[in-house]
């Protein structure tokens, strides 16, 4: 007989329980995020002696693991491949977000029509009609032959088709519309999305297949559904747009066969997504003619440099309270990069208001572009042109000192192979050897930037 159904209640932003319901979560300060989670009870001794991973566990030395690297597939993508980490692995459960029209349903479809050349693969679909895949895929020009579809909500059908048909690689599309008999919340409540993907991912554990899951995503583009889902999963890759409609980034948030902060860069086209080789050369479309406080950088994204071009404007208040806004990186740092150029620099900016963006929809999670920063800043100021064969990059500490950056050879490399003549970067991150064709100018401090800033033509 199974036991009596719990209930709970759990914040959907950050995973915090709480006995009852409640307006504002005390742990994130969100409001109206706590929902009621009902967990199933366990229906017999088999399912409570099994294991998350579907065996009995032992106890085993560390020393006596295995070490065998896990066997991955080519996605027949390679920004897709470098994302996971180099490939799909076996057994591992990928949600992948992005808002409607971002392309997730169409990467997916791409990605299972080259796997289904070699593996067993099966598309279940819970929102769309198999007939609007179809359509989709003669438009893509995919070739259809091996792929295996089935229109199901019910996990425990999904499960009955999987053990009949043994694919390889599976498709979730998508896991907010699964549901199972054994919770009694509705499909879409944080109850069902949570027991649905466990199960799942139980089962992917078992039977050493993988299996994609397609996500949605909250008005502020973070993946709806609780928290928990993110430690369920093996990996999390968000698809969003950039500022220009034609282009896509996909991004790992999580991953537990690869590197977190991953990006993967593709265009639109009519026949799917494609990948971007360069997408230094994608983000550096600027405009013909000069203008102040425009600087670019290069950020080091994942395992690759990227090079952006960060905007600064700084223009008189016409009120009291001067305003201070950032776009794509964090706004409490460029409020202390301002007053390490007034302490340190003596360039005073506490009566403008400043503007600071990153052309391309590229959020900064790193802080290799504080120099490029304050020189956009100071540009706009004085209304001086930055040459546009010039790259900024380096740290910038409290007592206004120009500290080094990680793979600063490297970053290096990606401007000169753009066409940059000059690199303007922390004296620690000063290369051995000369770079063909770029003029490396070492700088220890604010002063010693300035100065430099001062001379260039």
């Amino acid at each position: 007989m199974a036991k009596k159904t719990k209930a709970s209640f759990v914040c959907s932003d950050c995973g915090a329980d709480y006995p009852g319901w409640s307006g504002q979560c005390n742990q994130c300060g969100a409001w109206n995020t706590i929902k009621e989670l009902r967990l199933p009870g366990i229906k017999n001794s088999r399912e409570q002696r099994q294991g998350y991973a579907g065996s009995h566990s032992t106890v085993q030395l560390l020393s006596e693991v295995n070490l065998q690297q896990a066997e991955r597939l080519s996605s027949g993508l390679q920004e897709f491949d470098r994302v996971l980490g180099g490939g799909i692995v076996k057994g591992s459960v990928v949600l992948i977000g992005g808002a409607p029209g971002a392309g997730k349903s169409t990467i997916l479809l791409q990605t299972i029509a080259h796997l289904a050349a070699t593996q067993a693969v099966l598309y279940v679909s819970g929102e769309e009609s198999l007939q609007q895949i179809a359509e989709r895929a003669h438009r893509l020009h995919l070739k259809t032959e091996g792929i295996k579809m089935l229109a199901e909500t019910s996990v425990q059908q999904i499960c009955e088709v999987l053990d009949q048909e043994q694919p390889q690689v599976v498709i979730i599309d998508s896991i907010q519309v699964m549901y199972t008999p054994d919770c009694e919340s509705a499909p879409g409540s944080v109850s069902q999305v949570r027991e649905s993907a466990s199960l799942l991912t139980q089962y992917a554990k078992r039977n050493d297949i993988a299996i994609f899951m397609v996500g949605h995503v909250t008005k502020d583009q973070s993946l709806a559904g609780p928290m928990t889902l993110s430690h369920i999963v093996d990996a999390q890759v968000v698809l969003s747009s950039t500022d220009d409609s034609r282009f896509r980034v996909l991004r790992a948030d999580k991953n537990r066969f690869g590197s977190v902060g991953e990006l993967g860069f593709f265009a639109m086209e009519s026949s799917g997504l494609k990948e971007v080789k360069n997408p230094s050369a994608m983000f550096l479309s600027r405009a013909e003619k000069p203008s102040p406080g425009s600087v670019v950088t290069v950020l080091w994204e994942g395992t690759r440099p990227l090079l952006v071009e960060i905007q600064a404007l700084v223009t008189e208040s016409q009120y009291g309270n001067p305003r201070r806004l950032a776009v794509g990186m964090d706004q409490n740092r460029l409020a202390m990069l301002l007053a390490v150029l007034a302490r340190h620099g003596g360039i005073m900016t506490g009566s403008d208001e400043i503007y600071a963006n990153v052309v391309g929809g590229i959020k900064i999670s790193e802080t290799s572009s504080d120099l490029a920063i304050l020189v956009g800043v100071v540009s706009s100021l004085r209304d001086r042109i930055i040459p546009y064969d010039t790259v900024f990059f380096g740290e910038i500490g409290l007592n206004g000192e120009i500290r080094p950056v990680a793979n600063g050879h490297a970053r290096l490399n990606e401007a000169a192979k753009h066409g940059f003549k000059r690199a303007i970067i922390p004296k620690s991150n000063k290369p051995k050897d000369n770079i063909k064709n770029l003029q490396v100018l070492p700088v220890s401090n604010i002063q010693d930037a300035l100065s430099i800033l001062a001379e260039l033509d």
